[in-house]
């Protein structure tokens, strides 16, 4: 009889949306109130759906999908799907850069 090779985990290619670090540690469907362990940042996000489109209404190409006002909180859209081209780090302006490094620097604000 040949032995079953432990489970592996899969890497699905997802960044933070935020940070750009490697989420491949995570499993999925990721959970509503998931954050981003180098960041903190939530991931359960509208930034981080394949959805997330600036050029159309409400920014979300889901059509049926009800209105999400902050689009970097954690939200219940039954539609997420997270992707792997969410991160963007032209996207981030510069106080949202700022942010960041001092979130990195010195944790986020509780």
């Amino acid at each position: 009889m040949t032995p079953v090779a432990p489970e592996r985990a899969l890497d699905h290619g997802l960044k933070c949306w935020k940070c750009g670090v490697s989420l491949a540690d995570y499993t999925l469907p990721l959970r509503r109130l998931e954050e981003c362990r180098a960041c903190h940042a939530e991931l359960h996000v509208c930034r981080m759906c394949e959805f997330y489109d600036v050029s159309v209404a409400k920014h979300c190409r889901e059509t049926i999908a009800e209105e999400v006002k902050d689009k970097v909180r954690a939200n219940f859209c039954d539609y997420f799907r997270p992707t792997a081209s969410a991160y963007r780090p032209g996207d981030l302006s510069a106080a949202d850069r700022a942010r960041a490094d001092l979130e990195a620097l010195f944790g986020a604000r509780k």
